[in-house]
């Protein structure tokens, strides 16, 4: 590679490239069954083949195509576990790598954002070997000008011309992926990844909201949020973080790592709100990793929630009622804030019923976030056999809920992917205004959900 793909007509032409080539490849598989190959070789031969495909065309166009693959990446953990295996690892590789830029042309972005001497002004040492790339910049890691080690996030040449191509043409990606992950409607996630994508491309803002969040968790025993040390519209240099990603410990991970991992995860989740206030919306596990201090790093803040006086506190008190059974205040709660229309007539306890699969792990002192689980939620969502299943038709999404509500689905799919033991209620307790876990009764750890 020489720098990104910006015509629009060129990046059109890779992303078309994907449904053509898996149409092409059933055709080869069909004609591989008719020449005597096992049907079980021939498919898992079509879905690694198609999956290294994801990776390379989406990896290479970056922009708002790597973004979407590394949203789709975040529910692997809802496929089924016979296909899941070819797309997992290289859906996994859109979270913390993909092809790199050449060092000539970031050599050049470097010049142009931080001037003509920036490597002997800036640096003791900068390393031409990016550490990470991503969707719409890479990171290399360097030594700053006081000695401490650095991260040198730098946005890809053409990012912004890439992004306004993939806002338009993404959507063909969306119909490939329709097809291989059961039961997500790829709908709301791009119409959020259009919302937020063109304020990624300004790292001046982002540089300040990592600031705001470093200076809310400075000093704190848990969680690590690097101090950023120079910005630029195209260029971040913040401290470096040493740790385990939360992808390689989704990959091998102990049971110990997972466990606190997925608590860490689902902490900082709440946390944000309540001591910055602002909620982290780029939940994909790169962007995550256990320091060998024990704390939870976290990076990226290009992507973030305003939430300036925390988490509301209507969500924890509805959950609350929820779990303490209480229908009718369920009802007319969810009705105030929007969540049901007045149009709509809903039986709460009917909705209750709807509810439960969904807030059983808070109703265990602790809970095992599995992709099974997660399985069965999608497939629960999706039976249109079930008596109840028009209730999820009758339920709103109010517009200042959305980011909220895309954080915390991604965020529990991330869990999934961990692995984890997460005492659910004590974290929700801690960190969640409103919800009050002495509200109702707790069921015994021995007893299976």
């Amino acid at each position: 590679m020489t720098d990104l793909p910006r015509r629009a007509v060129t990046r059109t032409a890779k992303l078309a490239s994907l449904p053509l080539t898996v149409a092409g490849r059933t055709a080869l598989g069909v004609g591989k069954r008719l020449g005597g190959k096992p049907a079980e070789l021939v498919a898992a031969e079509m879905q690694a083949r198609t999956a290294e495909q994801l990776f390379r065309v989406l990896g290479e166009l970056k922009g708002g195509a790597m973004k979407f693959g590394q949203a789709l990446s975040v529910f692997e953990a809802a496929l089924p576990e016979e296909v899941a295996a070819p797309y997992r690892a290289t859906l996994t590789k859109l979270q913390d790598s993909a092809p790199p830029l050449p060092a000539a042309t970031v050599h050049k972005v470097l010049a142009e954002q931080l001037g003509p001497r920036w490597r002997t002004s800036k640096f003791k040492s900068f390393d031409d070997q990016p550490a990470a790339a991503a969707s719409i910049g890479q990171v290399h890691k360097a030594v700053w000008r006081d000695g401490r080690p650095c991260a040198v996030k730098i946005q890809y040449p053409g990012a912004g011309a890439a992004l306004i191509s993939d806002l338009n043409q993404v959507t063909r990606v969306g119909r490939v992926a329709a097809g291989w992950i059961p039961g997500l409607d790829v709908k709301p996630i791009l119409d959020e990844l259009k919302a937020r994508m063109v304020e990624e491309l300004d790292y001046s803002l982002e540089a300040k909201t990592q600031a705001r969040f470093a200076k809310a968790f400075r000093g704190d025993p848990v969680f690590a949020i690097p101090e950023v040390l120079a910005s630029s519209e195209h260029v971040i240099v913040s401290e470096w973080l040493e740790g385990v990603p939360l992808s390689k410990l989704i990959a091998s991970g102990t049971r110990e790592e997972r466990d606190l991992g997925a608590r860490r995860y689902m902490e900082f989740l709440l946390a944000g709100p309540a001591r910055a206030g602002l909620l982290h919306a780029d939940p994909h596990p790169g962007n995550y990793r256990l320091l060998d201090d024990g704390r939870f790093g976290v990076l990226d803040f290009g992507a973030v929630k305003r939430l300036p006086q925390g988490m509301p506190p209507e969500m924890g008190h509805l959950l609350t009622l929820a779990l303490a059974g209480e229908a009718d205040a369920v009802v007319d709660g969810l009705r105030e804030l929007g969540f049901i229309k007045s149009s709509i007539t809903i039986d709460g306890e009917a909705l209750l019923t709807y509810l439960a699969p969904f807030i059983e792990p808070i109703r265990h002192p602790s809970w095992r976030f599995e992709r099974s689980w997660m399985r069965s939620l999608f497939t629960y969502v999706n039976d249109v056999r079930r008596p109840d299943w028009t209730m999820g038709l009758k339920l709103n999404l109010p517009p200042e809920y959305l980011l909220i509500h895309r954080v915390w689905l991604g965020g529990i799919a991330v869990l999934c992917q961990i692995d984890g033991d997460v005492p659910v209620p004590e974290v929700l307790q801690e960190w969640l205004p409103g919800f009050d876990v002495g509200a109702y009764e707790l069921e015994p750890d021995d007893v299976a959900p």
